[in-house]
């Protein structure tokens, strides 16, 4: 239900916005390896541990938040996103250009659904681009596939299949 609910309210529907760009950019990092359900069911508690993804409290965090994060059994675990999540909070604090900008000026431009989940690709020419610009401005965790999710969680990216019900025109 949960996974149903996500997929028919919040996949693929275009947004924007600083903070839901860098929750999304944050889950989708800690997702890398593991199911996306995984994610949904301790997305509150990623949501509390990560001060509502409020990019200054976070880029705020010390080392011993760290610390408070590696004994949260609500969150995932793994030292190297959650230190990534803290970096990536403190490069998007200091860019010179809105989080939300920069992720949609890699949007293509809108193509066709894709027929069967074997027409979705991993990774596309526009998710690469996007994926070294958030690097070589200091992001971590943000490789071409990762990239890619993300292009499709903020609707950037319509991978709804042919036949699906859900509407994202408006994009």
């Amino acid at each position: 239900m949960l996974y149903r609910d996500y997929h028919d309210h919040e996949w693929g529907r275009p947004m924007r916005g600083r903070t839901a760009m860098f929750e999304r950019l944050t889950l989708e990092a800690f997702q890398s390896g593991l199911s996306w359900l995984v994610i949904l069911r301790k997305r509150e508690n990623f949501r509390s541990a990560f001060a509502a993804f409020d990019i200054e409290t976070v880029a705020g965090y010390t080392e011993r938040d760290v610390e408070r994060l590696m004994a949260d059994a609500g969150i995932v675990r793994n030292r190297a996103k959650i230190e990534a999540t803290i970096a990536n909070a403190r490069v998007a604090a200091d860019l010179d250009i809105d989080l939300s900008e920069l992720l949609w000026s890699h949007a293509p431009a809108p193509g066709r659904r894709p027929a069967t989940p074997a027409d979705v690709p991993s990774q596309t020419p526009e998710s690469l681009a996007l994926a070294r610009d958030l690097k070589a401005r200091g992001f971590r965790f943000v490789g071409p596939t990762t990239a890619y999710a993300l292009m499709q969680a903020i609707g950037m990216v319509d991978d709804h299949l042919q036949g699906c019900w859900v509407n994202t025109h408006g994009r």
